[in-house]
């Protein structure tokens, strides 16, 4: 039976942080990690805890799990214009299985690989299934994206597909389990728009990431930027096969208020369309424009019948 430190030091010790370039002068071993700020800059950080049954399936594949923990906190990153530094895991598990836990762990440190993301530190412990990650980035001072900022008349856009999480679940529920679909895929192992939200940086006046619905989301950055928003449903870019799967209205309200995107929304000022356009193009990912920052408050555009709450714990709410 393998006991705390022996999972520590098998699965999640990496014996040379220095190599990656992230400024970490101290990695896993110690109490704590080290890390170098850069001049200039300020440290961004963020925590995202992933349940068991709650934000993924507990028999999911093991690498799909350890992927998808850490995809889901980069987004934050993404979300902010910060250039990834680090992370820390603290992971519960019920009973330590070396089979799963070499999955688990070759999921994680893979995506952190091709994120510039090492792991330096954390934590394990025993109880149920949930991995709750902490990651460190920087931004260079006054410039990270933020969802206050928004104007009327700019111009609301989105990276990439929206509706792939929410129609990958629903395949899944439905005992799907080809990770090569490309709902399945987005549901389980999510990309970060890492790249994008760098490209956006000094162009974009708001920004977060689309986790919870894109009508929530977007209520939380009218909110924080006290404006409106006006949609158009029909430029809303769907993700592939979602309407052969869900059918047309299916799909635009996994669109709408199904979550588990991690793509960006950002508020986008006309004289900086083309310039945002062509640097998301140079790092292969799509801007869509979805409609308009308005002034009067609320999200006008869509259906009564589309509207939908999308993803709140506690309250009842959820795709």
């Amino acid at each position: 039976m393998l006991a705390e430190f022996d999972i520590i030091a098998r699965y999640f010790s990496t014996p040379d942080q220095s190599s990656s370039g992230a400024g970490i002068t101290l990695g896993p071993g110690d109490d704590c990690a080290l890390l170098s700020p850069a001049a200039g800059t300020e440290i961004a950080m963020s925590v995202d805890t992933s349940v068991a049954e709650v934000h993924f399936p507990g028999d999911a594949p093991p690498e799909a799990i350890g992927h998808r923990a850490l995809a889901v906190a980069l987004s934050d990153l993404a979300a902010m214009g910060a250039r990834p530094r680090g992370c820390l895991m603290a992971l519960t598990l019920s009973h330590a299985e070396p089979a799963w836990l070499e999955r688990f762990a070759h999921g994680f440190r893979e995506l952190g690989r091709r994120m510039s993301t090492p792991l330096i530190g954390g934590d394990v412990t025993r109880g149920a299934l949930s991995i709750a990650v902490t990651v460190v980035g920087d931004v260079p001072a006054g410039q990270a994206l933020r969802r206050s900022g928004a104007m009327p008349g700019e111009r609301l856009a989105v990276t990439g597909a929206l509706g792939g999480g929410h129609g990958g679940l629903r395949i899944w529920q439905a005992g799907g389990s080809d990770l090569e679909d490309p709902l399945l895929a987005a549901y389980l192992t999510p990309t970060p728009q890492l790249d994008a939200g760098l490209a956006l940086r000094g162009l974009a006046s708001a920004a977060l990431d689309v986790s919870d619905g894109l009508l929530a989301d977007l209520g939380h950055l009218c909110h924080a930027s006290g404006v409106g928003a006006n949609l158009d449903p029909a430029r809303i870019p769907l993700a592939p096969t979602l309407e052969m799967t869900l059918g047309s209205e299916g799909a635009l309200h996994a669109a709408l208020s199904g979550g588990d995107d991690y793509q960006l929304l950002v508020s986008v000022p006309d004289t900086a369309w083309e310039a945002a356009q062509r640097r998301c193009t140079d790092c292969d990912v799509t801007l869509t424009e979805i409609g308009r920052v308005v002034a009067e408050p609320g999200i006008s555009g869509i259906p009564e019948t589309m509207k939908g709450a999308g993803w709140q714990h506690f309250t009842g709410g959820g795709p």
